[in-house]
């Protein structure tokens, strides 16, 4: 049985000894181990992943003596998770199709090991798609006057079907801290410009008219702080004096869709843990 473990604490000696001497002796087999240490923070951060015999081993009893003989002892915030459970994604989308379309076809591929119980949209454009896939699709309008009771029946779908996080792909609505306090550091957005520069609703138009020479795309948890969440991944392409406005468009759906994919795929694998609003991301 593979398992994974996430830490961080104040950093100090004998951290690494410890956990690894507790793992051994429950007997794991430690098949990979990452770790960083914020030196300004002074906190620091493990990734660690084990196998153990699954006939032999208990997760309740593992948490237990771990948190009594280590977490206390180091103040740790911890959590460890088991291989082989899907974890289970929410989609909201609205009228752009690109992002939606890249991360059904990732699933269907076998390629994103995540479980899609359903598509939400404010819009009923994208519908043919998730029917495409053979995945739920529920519209829910949002307007200023229902946005209150479109995300109460959000969260009621949200929790009837046991899902743990939420991907925006391309959904072009403000999630409220309703939903946000529900499932913190478990929205992923994408946003479509290299953060912080060119906010706003016609990013490609001001970098164009700036003459800018890369554009890019950045993927992040949602905040109630709007686009200001931790980064989880980021990238960028060159343009030129060349380039139309449609060019850059189109190079910057080709990067929107690969950086939204990269960070589901880093979130699902358990590879980003965020402290003070940045993100340490285990490649």
């Amino acid at each position: 049985m593979k398992t994974t473990i996430l830490i961080h604490c104040p950093d100090q000696k004998g951290i690494i000894s410890a956990v690894t001497g507790f793992v051994h002796a429950k007997g794991g087999n430690i098949v990979y181990l990452d770790q960083h240490v914020d030196q300004q923070a002074n906190v620091f951060f493990m990734r660690l992943e084990s196998n153990f015999d699954a006939g032999l081993f208990s997760k309740s009893a593992f948490e237990k003596e771990f948190q009594n003989e280590l977490a206390n002892r180091y103040t740790m915030q911890w959590s460890m998770h088991l291989a082989g459970r899907q974890p289970k994604m929410a989609l909201f989308v609205s009228k752009y199709n690109h992002c939606l379309y890249d991360l059904l076809s990732r699933y269907s591929s076998g390629e994103l090991q995540v479980a899609i119980p359903f598509v939400i949209s404010n819009h009923e454009d994208l519908r043919p798609i998730a029917e495409q896939f053979e995945i739920p699709f529920y519209h829910i309008p949002v307007t200023k006057a229902t946005k209150g009771e479109a995300e109460n029946e959000q969260l009621e779908l949200l929790a009837s079907h046991e899902v743990d996080f939420i991907v925006l792909a391309r959904y072009m609505q403000i999630v409220s801290a309703k939903i946000i306090d529900q499932y913190p550091n478990k929205i992923i957005n994408i946003h479509h410009s290299f953060l912080p520069a060119f906010a706003g609703s016609k990013p490609y138009h001001a970098a164009f008219k700036r003459g800018v020479k890369i554009i890019g795309a950045t993927s992040h948890y949602v905040t109630e702080a709007l686009d200001e969440g931790p980064i989880i991944e980021q990238d960028v392409t060159t343009v030129t004096h060349a380039h139309r406005i449609a060019d850059f468009i189109a190079k910057g759906r080709d990067l929107e869709k690969i950086v939204l994919a990269r960070a589901v795929k880093l979130h699902v694998q358990r590879k980003t843990m965020v402290y003070d609003n940045k993100t340490v991301i285990f490649y």
